[in-house]
């Protein structure tokens, strides 16, 4: 999976309904009076016309005021031969993006609103496990806008959003849609520069995400980023291409959560994410599907070593839940906390056993 902007212009929907209020109108009997047959126009049609022109026309100066507001504080950032966007996060040029733009590079080259010339970054760090990165620009220039950023509590689905950065290269693009659902967990891939992460607590976007697209801005009509773009769902049937309309971004939440720890202490120091505490891969029962997962490596100290886990242990549940895959058993620790219990059932030498684990942290 892979975020990226596809972008339309915000004003297509908006000449779509005025279409459709014309209509509205000439089938109410919005002739003239001087027309043959015309009749006399009706005050509740005529009112109500009026009123979703008005309507309209406020939609469309609200998209036009939050481009104002936000749009500059989106920038293009040139990693290598990866080209991602990213948000500034303050005024002292700190910007934050998405981990997989970054990949290994220690230096980047950004292009902000008010400059013409690529300005230098440098890492300040990563945190792949979330997919969040923060780089620093090596000049600040005059004039430079650090967003705005919302409260995830006040996510709703329905809510109208607008996706900004720089989808294929095209820095500066804005697309529209809704918050489709919250609260998902999605795993990235960890192929094509992926960080293989799972991340829970996902905003899902209607708005187009293409590749470029990353580390930019979803922004609600109070000119707030409520989250950073990062994943398209990927569809089997389309050759694993983008299914359209099915988008993922961090919630603001976890982006203030990381970048505020990398700012002050150059690292992330309390993540808040779980771990169990081993490594791991997917192993093929009998008949060659995905069986549990093989335990590679268990840390002494580590949460699982702790319960008595050792290499070679095969997981297969999660406080009950199947756990065929290392992607599920990622996924099913998502929404978990360090310090919480859970019931992890494994088979060892044929025979079955259940634990009780207390989850260390990521």
């Amino acid at each position: 999976m892979d975020v990226s902007p596809h972008r339309r212009r915000a004003r297509r929907p908006l000449l779509s309904l005025t279409a459709a209020i014309c209509a509205a109108a000439l089938a109410g009997g919005c002739a003239g009076p001087g027309t043959p047959g015309s009749r006399m126009s009706n005050p509740d049609t005529t009112t109500q016309a009026a009123a979703m022109r008005r309507a309209v026309n406020d939609l469309q100066t609200a998209y036009e005021t939050v481009i104002r507001n936000v749009l500059p504080s989106v920038v293009q950032i040139q990693a290598g031969e990866n080209l991602g966007s990213g948000v500034v996060y303050d005024g002292q040029g700190h910007i934050v993006t998405n981990a997989h733009v970054i990949g290994k590079q220690r230096t980047f080259s950004v292009t902000v609103a008010n400059s013409e010339q690529p300005l230098g970054a440098r890492l300040v760090s990563s945190f792949p496990q979330q997919d969040l990165a923060v780089i620093k620009l090596d000049k600040v220039p005059a004039g430079l806008k650090a967003a705005k950023f919302g409260e995830t509590s006040a996510v709703a689905v329905g809510q109208i959003v607008l996706a900004m950065g720089s989808p294929l290269g095209l820095s500066g693009s804005v697309t529209q849609g809704i918050v489709s659902a919250v609260g998902r967990t999605v795993s990235e891939s960890s192929s094509g520069g992926g960080t293989g992460a799972t991340i829970a607590n996902m905003v899902q976007t209607s708005a187009a995400i293409n590749p470029g697209n990353s580390g930019g801005a979803l922004v609600n009509l109070n000119s707030e980023v409520i989250g950073i773009p990062t994943l398209a769902a990927t569809d089997q049937q389309l050759g694993n291409s983008a299914a359209p309309g099915i988008g993922f971004a961090i919630p603001a939440s976890m982006v203030k959560t990381v970048a505020d720890q990398i700012i002050k202490n150059g690292r992330v120091i309390d993540s808040g994410r779980a771990a169990l505490g081993i490594s791991g891969r997917t192993v093929l029962g009998p008949d060659f599907q995905p069986a549990g997962v093989a335990v590679v490596t268990a840390p002494r100290g580590g949460a699982a070593a702790k319960a008595g886990i050792k290499p070679g242990d095969i997981i297969t549940k999660i406080d009950g839940t199947p756990v065929p895959t290392i992607t599920s058993l990622s996924e099913e620790l998502a929404s978990d906390k360090p310090g919480q219990k859970i019931k992890v059932t494994f088979t060892r030498s044929g025979a079955t056993k259940t634990v009780e684990v207390t989850l260390g942290e990521m």
